[in-house]
């Protein structure tokens, strides 16, 4: 979570300390600028230092267009200044436009003064663009220019996080965590390089820095009512857990509702109604609600992504059997008698989903594009069923491979037309999303593409996992590349038997 600007991304942001953008040395020329009447004639000179802090004001408000129009304005009279080049840079990154973000960076720093916060800046948009040899250079730059700027030094444990320069990674965060202990950004960069590692112990204790990062979302309303601390509640009083992140996640930690149960017996779950059904399988009559003022009176609460920490997990000691997910047996009964009629007898059933949600803060990194599974296509007795929900699910209108592709994404309406669906293939291959962590948590084979930093649960070099027995994992070798990873998948699966039941791949 590098920084730039103040984007509500918790992995990756520019700072909304600019340092230099605040400190502008003012400009003597003047550009022409209507005054605000409508109805007025009369243009008045206004200096570019005032325009350029109106866009900089614009800029922080999110008023992108506006600050864009701004310094368009003012780069037409005065091309080469760098502090407006860099500023229309951070607008065009906040916008998405991040080849001429780069651009306009690398003319300022070109026609700057070795401004450190131009080095800072851009080594977080070359992360972005994947140039991650350029970024460590550039960040290099900025600590070199500004050694006790704590930003910097978070940009570059992100960008060798994305290396897997682990080393780096760990040694720039403490480093930006000694100049400032209260900056919550290098604290979770921190956690993510432990627990990657396996070091659960201080990874789960950096980890309680995720909701003190500026733009993330708060985890619950504001309440006087204390964070539980592992210890039994007195009889009668309830603690209210929060399904607090993503989809996936509440899957993976949902596990230890039961653990929690044991200790405080009155529970209550704030979940999204998506997640709901499954959720209560973890415990009868779990009261769950999703609108806050539903709530009912609590004494204490806990996200879910905070257990791990309380529990103490470490690798030996993954909580919760697996299977601890089922389809519904009426549902998954129907939809195996519909793969049946729509797949060829015989043919292995798999699954796919390449794409997950295009919001996710590292989505550029771990999806895919279904023209990329073409070796899957390829192997003999293969009936693809595409599970693919969202804007990723077009682009079944584009597949030409010789299996078969049965898109059946429109008829899945909630997780549990997913896990009925699951429960029926031989074989679920997916991107690194919630679909993964509920085949797992099924105990269903289900093989996962991983990108080459991988979310952290994925650890370093194994296809296994401690969370989920049933997973296969396939590491990308080179950044944004997945050729080599699909070449494995489509060996490991023309390796299969052919069989025309469900199987569980090894």
């Amino acid at each position: 979570m590098n920084q730039i600007s103040a984007l509500p991304d918790d992995r990756q942001s520019i700072p909304a300390d600019r340092g230099a953008l605040s400190q502008a040395p003012a400009d003597p020329r003047m550009i022409p600028s209507a005054p605000a009447p409508a109805d007025a004639t009369i243009m008045v000179p206004v200096p570019l230092a005032d325009l350029f802090r109106i866009a900089n004001e614009y800029e922080q408000a999110g008023r992108l267009d506006d600050a864009a129009a701004l310094l368009r304005r003012m780069l037409a009279v005065a091309p080469l200044q760098p502090d407006a080049l860099h500023l229309s840079g951070i607008v065009a990154f906040r916008q998405g436009r991040m080849e001429e973000a780069a651009d306009l960076v690398e003319q300022a720093i070109a026609h700057g003064v070795n401004t450190p916060l131009y080095y800072r800046n851009i080594c977080t948009i070359y992360e972005r663009l994947g140039r991650h040899q350029e970024a460590v250079i550039a960040g290099r730059r900025a600590v070199e220019l500004d050694p006790c700027d704590p930003h910097a030094l978070h940009n570059l444990t992100v960008v060798y996080y994305r290396l897997l320069e682990l080393d780096e990674s760990i040694a720039c965060a403490r480093r930006a965590i000694a100049l400032d202990p209260t900056l919550p950004g290098p604290h979770f960069a921190l956690a993510e390089a432990l627990l990657l590692r396996g070091e659960f112990a201080e990874g789960w204790a950096e980890y309680e820095w995720r909701y003190q990062i500026p733009g993330a979302a708060q985890m619950m309303p504001k309440t006087d009512r204390p964070q539980w601390d592992g210890t039994a509640l007195p009889a009668g009083q309830r603690l209210m857990l929060v399904a607090d992140q993503g989809f996936g996640d509440v899957i993976q930690f949902g596990r230890m509702i039961p653990w929690v149960a044991a200790r405080c017996p009155t529970l209550s779950l704030a979940c999204s109604r998506e997640l709901q059904p499954l959720m209560r399988q973890m415990l009868p009559g779990l009261d769950v609600f999703d609108r806050w003022d539903d709530r009912p009176d609590f004494a204490a609460y806990c996200p879910l992504s905070g257990l791990p920490r309380l529990y103490g997990v470490r690798l030996g000691n993954i909580p919760g059997g697996v299977p601890y997910l089922q389809a519904d047996p009426s549902r998954a009964a129907a939809w195996r008698a519909r793969l049946a009629g729509l797949a060829p007898p015989g043919y292995r059933r798999v699954g796919l989903v390449w794409a997950g949600r295009p919001t996710h803060n590292n989505d550029i990194n771990r999806s895919a594009a279904l023209a990329e599974f073409a070796p899957l296509a390829a192997v003999d007795g293969v009936a693809l069923v595409s599970l693919q929900k969202g804007p990723a699910q077009a682009q079944t209108g584009a597949y030409y491979g010789r299996a078969q592709l049965l898109n059946v994404s429109a008829e899945i309406e909630d997780f549990e037309d997913t896990a009925a669906i699951i429960a029926g293939l031989d074989l679920l291959v997916t991107v690194d999303t919630s679909v993964a962590h509920l085949a797992g948590a099924m105990g269903r084979p289900v093989w996962v593409l991983l990108p080459h930093a991988p979310d952290w649960r994925w650890l370093l070099d194994r296809a296994d996992t401690p969370w989920y027995p049933s997973m296969r994992l396939f590491r990308q070798r080179v950044p944004r590349n997945w050729s080599m990873v699909m070449g494995e998948i489509a060996a490991a699966l023309a390796a299969l038997p052919r069989q025309g039941e469900p199987q569980t791949p090894q």
